[in-house]
């Protein structure tokens, strides 16, 4: 079987930073440590166990888990939603080699029968592999918060139409944004917790008690918390302080410096801990690509210097984020420790996932999914499986 040692970095394990650490994988999963491995540059070196290993020795680096996005929409010009199964694996390709080994394609608002045949063509790819699950982001969502989603298409959510594109996804639906106060919102979450997927409040204008009843029918996630729904006010708290007070709410943040002030960034970190954030992209087609025109399901997008917005209105449009950033981004600028944020992108999305008995963290057993950064929190390597995808 084989075998790859990676010596000398600063290891993110689940129990911290371990200085001038070592992972061992065999095959395609993270194997026990092997202490009598030697350092050496990319050569084959003697394992105690008498094998032999590639040894790397990734001194002065930094090693994470491989990053989770459970909320991404495109990425390399391309799109999950419309879109063909190779321009899905080009979005799974662009994303990839920026960090992301594991992701859920999200959809935007569209009409329910291109959804629900869209979903059939991701299913497959979820079925081989590429693909983590489906987010529906939409269409049941407020038309006063729907942001870059068309409004002609929006729908309340009756929980036949719902369960017409978790049906649709055959098994592989992981999550559906809802806007919990339109007619039928709690009777939808309640059937999404009964089948299995994950039921986000986001691009809502619900009340506090609104909100808090939707927690209590099963709701787990917030969808880009602050973001399309109303601001906190100390007289009607609104979506944001019944989100972030429960613990049984996980919040999506996007880092892109856009979306989010880091002062408020850091406010939910201290209030819900890393163990209920979980790091987004939101991304859309012009990730990982320049400025230009891109489309975003039936919206157009334009891109200028890195930030989307919607041709004529000026929304902000998803993000062109990739998580490679935004782990820089939370270092660097936000000053979250390595290891908070490690946890924000990798195991809490696994855990919402349900996946995380193989990924999500740094553990004999599991998936062979790390990234590689150096000193200045710039991607140096990927490995997704116990392949390298970027080689340090």
């Amino acid at each position: 079987m084989k075998r790859t040692v990676l010596t000398g970095a600063k290891v993110v394990r689940p129990t911290g930073v371990v200085e001038g650490g070592q992972v061992t994988i065999e095959g395609t999963r993270f194997a026990a440590d092997d202490p009598g491995t030697p350092r050496g540059e990319t050569a084959a070196g003697r394992t105690a166990a008498g094998g032999t290993a590639a040894v790397t020795d990734l001194a002065g680096h930094w090693v994470l888990p491989g990053f989770i996005d459970i909320h991404v929409h495109g990425g390399g010009g391309a799109s999950f939603f419309p879109g063909s199964a190779e321009e899905a694996l080009t979005v799974v390709a662009t994303h990839r080699a920026r960090g992301t080994t594991t992701m859920v394609a999200s959809a935007v608002t569209g009409d329910l029968d291109d959804l629900t045949a869209q979903a059939g063509v991701l299913s497959e790819l979820v079925e081989q592999g590429d693909l983590a699950g489906l987010h529906f982001e939409g269409p049941f969502i407020a038309e006063n918060r729907c942001g870059a989603h068309q409004p002609a298409l929006l729908r309340d959510p009756d929980p036949a139409d719902v369960r017409k594109l978790v049906d649709a996804a055959r098994g592989t639906a992981r999550m559906l944004t809802l806007a919990p106060e339109l007619p039928g919102g709690i009777d939808a979450v309640r059937l999404l917790r009964d089948n299995g997927v994950l039921a986000a409040i986001g691009h809502t204008d619900a009340s506090y008690e609104t909100t808090r009843r939707a927690i209590d029918a099963g709701a787990t996630v917030a969808t880009h918390l602050f973001n399309a729904m109303p601001p906190l006010a100390h007289r009607s708290p609104g979506p944001i302080a019944a989100l972030l007070e429960d613990e049984r709410i996980a919040v999506e943040l996007i880092n892109d410096g856009t979306h989010l002030h880091p002062s408020v960034l850091g406010l939910a970190f201290r209030t819900a801990g890393p163990g209920r954030v979980a790091l987004i992209t939101d991304a859309m087609g012009a990730a990982g690509m320049g400025d230009g025109r891109y489309p975003l399901g039936p919206m157009e997008v334009e891109v200028a210097d890195g930030v989307a917005r919607v041709v004529g209105s000026g929304t902000i449009a998803g993000s062109t984020l990739t998580l490679d950033r935004a782990l820089r981004r939370a270092v660097t600028v936000d000053g979250l420790p390595v290891a908070d944020a490690a946890v924000a992108l990798s195991a809490t999305p696994a855990r919402l996932l349900g996946i995380d008995d193989r990924v999500g963290s740094i553990e004999a057993g599991k998936d062979a999914d790390l990234v590689v950064f150096d000193g200045d929190f710039a991607l140096r390597g990927v490995m997704r499986k116990g392949e390298w995808v970027v080689r340090p």
